[in-house]
C-alpha cells in the first residue's frame, strides 16, 4: 500500500519542520554549557593558540559543539571594549570565562563578576594584579596560569646584551594601556641598572605609532630593542618584525611566534601550551571543580629561539655560546 502526499501538503509539512528546527536546536543547545572566551586582541594571529585552548577542553573530555559551546569575544586591540564584552558574557550566564593571554581581559572579567568562574593566563604576577589571593590557594572565583613572561624581561635583556655587547642604547617598546606594563618596565630598568646600562622607554598604542617609533629608534647610537609582551604586538608581529629588519634594529621578543616570522631572537613560554592549560582548567570547572580548588599553574615549557637567517641579514655574528643554548635555530 502506498501513501501519496499532494504537493501543497508536502510543502506545508516541510515548512512546519523547517520552522520547528531552530526551536529544537535551541532547546538542545540550552542544556549545553557555554564557555566564554574574552581577549583584547584579534582572532587571525591566534588561530593556532585557539586550537590549543580547544585541545585543552578536549583533554578534559569536552568537545566544542558537542559538549560545550564557545562564545568568543575579541576586542580587536581596543581595551575600552572589554568591560562591555565581559558584562555581555555574564548576562549570557556562561559556565566559565576564559581569558588566555590577556591581562586586561582577566581584570575586566573579574570586575564584571564574583560568581562566574574565570580562568586566566597572564604574564605578570596574578597576586600583584589582584586576580588571586595566592598561587596555591587562589580563593574566590578566579584561577589560571601565570607564565611570568614579564618577569623574564631581565633574562631577555641579558640575552640581548650578550648578542650585542656594544649596544649603548637599549630601547624598550611598550603599550601603556596594558595594566602590566609599569611593573615589567621597572623590572627591566632594575636589571639594566645592575649592569650599568640605561634604557629608553617608547610607548605605542596602535600600528601608526609603531611605524613612527622606528625612525626614532634607528637614530640612536648602536640601538637594540626589547618588547614588553602585549596583545597589540602579538597581533602586529609581522609589522613589528618587518620594521625591526628594515631599520636594522636587533630585537628580542617574548615568544617563538615572532622568531617564526623573521624576528631575531625570542625567549618565553610556549604559548599553545599555555592556552591548552587554560582550556584544561576551563573544562574541569565546567565538570564541577571549583576555581578555588585549582592552584595557579606554571608553564611547562620555555623556549629560546634564534633566527640565524635574520642575523645574517642584519650582519650579526651570533656567538657560539648563544647558539649552543638555543632550543631552536631557524636557518
Amino acid at each position: 500500500m502506498s501513501v501519496r502526499i499532494k504537493r501543497r501538503e508536502f510543502i506545508t509539512l516541510l515548512g512546519g519542520v523547517a520552522a520547528a528546527w531552530p526551536l529544537m536546536a535551541r532547546a538542545q543547545q540550552s542544556s549545553i554549557p557555554v564557555v566564554g572566551f574574552l581577549h583584547d586582541g584579534s582572532f587571525e594571529p591566534r588561530v593556532h593558540l585557539v586550537a590549543g585552548f580547544r585541545q585543552g577542553l578536549s583533554e578534559a573530555g569536552l568537545i566544542d559543539g558537542r559538549d560545550v559551546v564557545i562564545e568568543y569575544r575579541w576586542a580587536q586591540d581596543q581595551f575600552d571594549r572589554l568591560p562591555g564584552m565581559a558584562a555581555d558574557l555574564v548576562n549570557r550566564q556562561v559556565a566559565v570565562i576564559a581569558t588566555p593571554g590577556s591581562t586586561a581581559a582577566a581584570l575586566a572579567a573579574k570586575a564584571a563578576t564574583n560568581t562566574i568562574p574565570i580562568v586566566f593566563s597572564v604574564g605578570a604576577d596574578p597576586v600583584k594584579l589582584g586576580l588571586v589571593a595566592s598561587l596555591n590557594r587562589p580563593g574566590g572565583n578566579v584561577t589560571g596560569v601565570s607564565y611570568f613572561t614579564n618577569e623574564l624581561g631581565p633574562k631577555r635583556l641579558g640575552l640581548l646584551l650578550e648578542l650585542m655587547p656594544g649596544s649603548t642604547d637599549v630601547v624598550v617598546l611598550a603599550n601603556p594601556k596594558n595594566p602590566a606594563t609599569d611593573a615589567s618596565a621597572k623590572d627591566i630598568q632594575a636589571a639594566a641598572a645592575a649592569v650599568g646600562r640605561q634604557l629608553s622607554m617608547l610607548y605605542v598604542t596602535n600600528n601608526r605609532e609603531m611605524d613612527a617609533a622606528f625612525p626614532t629608534i634607528a637614530q640612536k647610537r648602536a640601538p637594540a630593542l626589547m618588547i614588553i609582551p602585549d596583545a597589540l604586538f602579538t597581533s602586529r608581529r609581522v609589522q613589528l618584525v618587518t620594521l625591526s629588519t628594515r631599520y636594522a634594529v636587533p630585537a628580542i621578543y617574548s615568544s617563538r611566534e615572532f622568531a617564526e616570522v623573521g624576528g631575531l631572537m625570542s625567549y618565553g613560554a610556549h604559548l599553545p601550551d599555555i592556552y591548552r592549560q587554560v582550556g584544561g582548567y576551563a573544562g574541569r570547572i565546567v565538570k564541577g571543580i571549583k576555581p578555588a580548588d585549582l592552584p595557579v599553574e606554571q608553564p611547562t615549557r620555555f623556549e629560546f629561539v634564534i633566527n640565524l637567517q635574520t642575523a645574517k641579514v642584519l650582519g650579526i655574528d651570533v656567538p657560539a655560546t648563544l647558539l649552543a643554548r638555543a632550543d631552536e635555530v631557524i636557518e
